[in-house]
């Protein structure tokens, strides 16, 4: 059995998230800078099995793709084409973002770290992740 990979894509950094190697819990990974994101996926590959990379799809609030998706779209077709093998799905992402910063002033996190660069982005793709787990989890009840 291999990892599972989210990633929250944005316009400049892509937060990226891992299971563990049983499929169990989501832990953050560096947040990565769009133009590096590629190498880093195919880098991070080659070390870990992993069996399958979840993008987070942006929606507005009617369910329909958000202005986003001009920018993903390009990304997925290159990730299809330099991946051929890799399943890839495409997991609902609406609201991560406000949750990754409702979650960080819950926890404590002061002004000055909820504002590093890449902190909410990272903390998006752990949510893209354990909503999937979780989901997978009650489709097998």
């Amino acid at each position: 059995m291999g990892r599972i990979l989210a990633i929250d894509y944005g316009r400049k950094r892509c937060g990226v998230a891992v299971t563990d190697i049983l499929q169990i819990s989501a832990n953050g990974l560096p947040t990565v800078r769009c133009c590096d994101l590629m190498q880093f996926l195919k880098d991070y590959c080659q070390k870990e099995q992993v069996d399958k990379i979840l993008v987070g799809e942006p929606k507005d609030m009617h369910g329909n793709p958000s202005e986003s998706m001009r920018y993903i779209t390009p990304f997925i077709g290159r990730l299809r084409k330099e991946m051929p093998d890799m399943a890839i799905v495409m997991v609902d992402e609406r609201f991560t973002s406000t949750i990754a910063h409702r979650e960080m002033l819950a926890a404590g996190f002061r002004k000055s770290q909820r504002q590093e660069k890449g902190r909410t982005d990272e903390m998006a793709a752990v949510l893209i992740l354990t909503e999937y787990l979780q989901s997978r989890r009650i489709s097998l009840d």
